[in-house]
């Protein structure tokens, strides 16, 4: 079952406090996403630590219920 975009969002901003999170459907199959994420957290960082942080954030639910999450993170 595809993940919900609200729940995606949450657990962005649930695991990077201080992160802005816009999310596109890529698909419009609830299943392919792309998640822009803005956060001051990832000052100084190099963009692979970035993703790693938003990887962390949503855990196990990549590659499960979450099949595809594109990413664009920068710090403002």
């Amino acid at each position: 079952m595809p993940m919900n975009a609200e729940d995606i969002i949450r657990l962005i901003k649930d695991g990077i406090k201080d992160a802005e999170v816009e999310l596109i459907d890529l698909a419009g199959d609830g299943d392919h996403y792309e998640a822009i994420v803005t956060a001051e957290a990832f000052s100084g960082l190099t963009r692979i630590k970035q993703h790693q942080m938003v990887y962390a954030a949503i855990g196990e639910r990549m590659g499960g219920e979450l099949h595809a999450l594109k990413l664009k993170t920068k710090a403002p």
